[in-house]
């Protein structure tokens, strides 16, 4: 099957089709099929508890979210998802579709040190009500009520009323086979003809307005924030659509045989579109656990992704090395990854040594070198945008660290000396859309120069929310042109993507670009009291107010205590690493105790906010 299969029980094609339409299509043609499970882990002991739904399920519960939304928001209101991680968030996301109320896909203020930015956005998006459980609803009106947000209504959606009920029963370690909901002899009473007139094809509720059109805003994705406040990106019926059909080109070479496993927060884009949208589109599986269960024992993650035929997941790039750093030998030698088909990475730069670590550590469990996937994306283009092919390994390119601050690719030869290279990993094509790079003079470059990538795609969302200047400065709407600038840097190197860095985080010293990311990779690598990924480097004026200085926010190691004198030798072990390497002048390194280092909703290291905090003084005076 392809994206662009004809209508039948292999799903719908027709370019206007919603995800709505994809959800009713296989609740009439695969009822009882597995669609939808969580995993949840309650105690460090537990193998994983499994509730599982199946399609006709999922339409049921997602259509009493409509119903219920039908009452407190109108068509183009907005309903913010403030839902753990579950079936829950899942049944609401494709409610607020059904009701063609526009969903706002957000997080609880549980969520550790991110409750300035719930407020924020739930201020900007002004919601008609808010999406919860039974279980965080309290703690959901006294954070409304604390920060003076406006009182509107909080509906738990597990306890709305469903016509049909669908849960497989929880158990200790089931396997995805043990599945009642894929015999419909075990499940008396879910058969059409034990509920007459609740066809699929039927409305939702009674009076049910007709469903939103492709242009009409599905969703807001709330960009992380990683160098800028976060901004609503308006994605459309159409576009979500579109994306989840490209990712399904790009990774899925057999829905009949793919499941998604995605522990990435489903308020992310990548986690939405991944194990939401294209499991819907696809008529496939999705397996989803709570980021914090991979957080405590990466292993589990590991463990899920072998548990099931054509496994297809997505991390960032801090995350595979986590999973090396946090999984113990005798672990490893208990898992069984043959059965994985793809490992995306993306959300950050994908780092060539991260690649080949994870390999090694798991090879060993039958991990195939090919299912390492580097991709890129963003959330004004939906989230998918290039990945690299299938079957093929992941490809590096060793470039000449001064050209590259020039602004070329070179590739580096036996005659360049000692000097060491900068390694970028390719990111590949872009699948059902258009990519160029432009110049700082707008004009296109040839291939082997750096510049911003631009976007051009029916994947591409319509812009900002309530920010119409930003909109047609990114997105480039009523300038004659419709090419999203997506403020990063790249080039292209024998026809695929290699990504540089963010346009707004490059340090410019002396007319040449640095990336903050190779710096930070150059100093973690230097001073082993450094943690890993958990560090910021950026440009603050200098005292002589003539130019920038560097500066590394890093944070040490948990299991380190550093004295003044550690403190001293790391700075200067950095000082002529950074020198060496870059041909840069430290200004100063700051070492702060783990989680110091502020990052996004999605898990990034924000420089931003960083660079913020250490010119408020906010890590200790300066």
């Amino acid at each position: 099957m392809t994206s662009g299969a004809a209508m039948n029980s292999a799903g719908p094609a027709a370019d206007e089709a919603s995800l709505t339409d994809h959800l009713r299509h296989w609740a009439e043609h695969r009822p009882q099929q597995r669609a939808f499970s969580h995993v949840a882990f309650p105690d460090g002991s537990s193998g994983g508890l499994h509730r599982t739904l199946g399609w006709r399920a999922v339409d049921a519960r997602a259509r009493a979210v409509a119903a219920r939304l039908g009452t407190v928001a109108s068509p183009g209101e907005r309903a913010a998802l403030v839902l753990p991680q579950g079936l829950d968030y899942v049944a609401g996301f494709l409610g607020c579709l059904y009701a063609g109320v526009i969903a706002v896909p957000l997080f609880g203020p549980e969520l550790p040190g991110h409750g300035d930015r719930l407020a924020a956005v739930l201020a900007d998006c002004e919601p008609a009500c808010l999406l919860a459980d039974s279980g965080t609803t309290p703690a959901i009106r006294d954070f409304v009520r604390e920060r003076r947000l406006p009182d509107v209504p909080v509906i738990p959606v597990d306890r709305l009323p469903v016509r049909r009920h669908g849960f497989a029963p929880d158990g200790e370690g089931g396997s995805p086979e043990s599945n009642p909901e894929a015999n419909p002899e075990a499940n008396p009473g879910s058969s059409p003809e034990s509920n007459p007139g609740s066809s699929p094809e039927a409305n939702p509720w009674p009076g049910a307005a007709p469903g939103p059109g492709p242009d009409d805003i599905a969703y807001l994705q709330y960009t992380s924030g990683s160098t800028r406040s976060p901004a609503g990106v308006m994605i459309s019926h159409a576009n979500v659509v579109a994306n989840a059909r490209q990712a399904l080109d790009a990774f899925v070479a057999d829905p009949g045989t793919s499941t998604t496993v995605g522990w990435l927060p489903l308020f992310h884009d990548m986690g939405l579109v991944l194990s939401i949208a294209a499991p819907v589109v696809g008529g496939f599986p999705s397996v989803l656990m709570d980021p914090g269960d991979f957080l405590r024992d990466p292993s589990r993650w590991l463990r899920l992704l072998g548990s099931y035929e054509g496994t297809i997941s997505a991390a960032p790039n801090f995350a595979y090395d986590y999973c090396v750093a946090r999984t113990a030998p005798e672990d490893i030698d208990e898992l069984r990854l043959e059965r994985v088909r793809v490992l995306i990475n993306g959300s950050e730069p994908v780092r060539a040594g991260t690649v080949e670590r994870f390999r090694e550590a798991f090879a060993p469990a039958g991990l195939d070198p090919t299912t390492h996937c580097p991709a890129y994306g963003l959330a004004e283009a939906t989230v998918f945008v290039t990945a690299s092919p299938l079957d093929e390994p992941p490809s590096a390119v060793a470039c000449r660290a001064d050209a590259l601050a020039a602004g070329r690719i070179e590739v580096t030869t036996a005659d360049d000396g000692p000097a060491e290279p900068t390694v970028l990993v390719s990111c590949g094509t872009p699948v059902g859309q258009e990519l160029r790079i432009v110049g700082a003079d707008g004009g296109v470059l040839p291939a082997g120069h750096v510049g911003e990538i631009q976007l051009r795609g029916p994947n591409i969302g319509l812009g900002y929310w309530k920010h119409a200047g930003l909109t047609a400065e990114t997105f480039g709407f009523g300038v004659g042109e419709d090419w999203l600038r997506t403020g990063d840097l790249g080039a292209l190197h024998e026809g695929r993507l290699l990504v540089t860095g963010r346009l707004k985080d490059v340090l410019v010293v002396d007319g040449r670009n640095h990336y903050p990311q190779d710096i930070e990779e150059t100093v973690q690598s230097a001073v082993p009291l450094v943690r890993r990924d958990h560090l910021a480097a950026f440009g603050v004026t200098r005292p002589d107010a003539v130019g920038e200085e560097l500066v590394v926010v890093a944070e040490h190691r948990r299991d380190a205590d550093p004295t003044a004198e550690d403190s001293r030798v790391a700075e200067r072990a950095v000082r002529a690493a950074v020198s060496a390497r870059h041909g840069l002048r430290l200004g100063s390194l700051l070492l702060v105790p783990p989680g110091s280092v502020p990052r996004t909703s999605s898990g990034k290291v924000s420089r931003a906010a960083t660079r913020k905090r250490f010119l408020d003084a906010g890590f200790g005076p300066r």
